[in-house]
């Protein structure tokens, strides 16, 4: 029963599974090891105790590498969604 019940709170842990664990803060955002950033909705300042410090939005610039996950800024794509470059070029967006 014990091993149950830490599976589930593995679950709801931020950047769990293929996404390697936390590597760190954007903002309130969590930076995950696999350069994504998490969907959760926590806030991840007040979960590893690291004061916030709030990303700025560039505009739309391509594949730029000024947008990067872990370098605390985001693009906003032709559509207003906004979102950070993972190491492997792929766009992680970010949650409304």
């Amino acid at each position: 029963m014990l091993l149950g019940s830490s599976s589930v709170l593995a679950a709801n842990t931020p950047c769990s599974g293929r996404k390697g664990g936390i590597a760190g803060c954007d903002g309130e955002l969590f930076l995950c090891n696999d350069g994504s950033i998490s969907g959760s909705k926590k806030s991840c300042s007040a979960y590893t105790g690291v004061s916030p410090v709030r990303p700025a939005v560039q505009p739309l610039q391509g594949a730029s590498n000024t947008c990067g996950c872990g370098t605390g800024t985001f693009c906003t794509g032709a559509r207003g969604g906004v979102y950070c470059l993972t190491p492997s070029g792929k766009k992680s967006y970010r949650r409304q």
